[in-house]
């Protein structure tokens, strides 16, 4: 992992790179997997400020430029974002800022909805799948939860 890697909460003036990570990194990795709806139903979330207002941003930073984004919705429990971008893929960068969130806020359960492409990189942070693959305005996805037992 990069030395001069920071890990914290994503500031206002930073978002617009976080967004834009996500995007870049849905686009290459998830899209695929998703039909024209769930693409633009996708997109439709991450670019509307109301929702996005209502997410809690962690960031994984190296020389200032977001590198990985982990998103919950605020006050609650639920991993709405978690993308990295694929140059640091395999780098421990998603567990560290998986890690890091559990750190800042005590949650004893942890839900996501993990998209096909995302499904192991859950599994081994030790999400487990409460229920089999869905679809939802296009959306693929299996509800998982994380059960925090320390």
């Amino acid at each position: 992992m990069d030395s001069n890697l920071e890990i914290r909460q994503i500031k206002p003036e930073e978002w617009e790179a976080a967004l834009q990570l996500v995007q870049d990194v849905f686009m290459k990795f998830e899209a695929p997997e998703y039909d024209e709806e769930g693409v633009r139903h996708f997109l439709t979330f991450i670019h509307d400020e109301e929702q996005t207002k209502q997410l809690e941003m962690y960031g994984a930073l190296t020389g200032g430029s977001v590198i990985g984004v982990l998103a919950m919705r605020k006050q609650g429990t639920h991993v709405s974002l978690f993308f990295v971008d694929d140059a640091y893929h395999r780098q421990g960068i998603g567990r560290a800022l998986f890690e890091y969130m559990l750190r800042t806020k005590k949650r004893e359960v942890i839900t996501v909805n993990a998209a096909p492409y995302a499904l192991k990189i859950y599994e081994r942070l030790g999400f487990v799948a409460t229920d089999t693959e869905k679809t939802e305005d296009g959306i693929r996805y299996t509800p998982m939860k994380y059960v925090d037992n320390k």
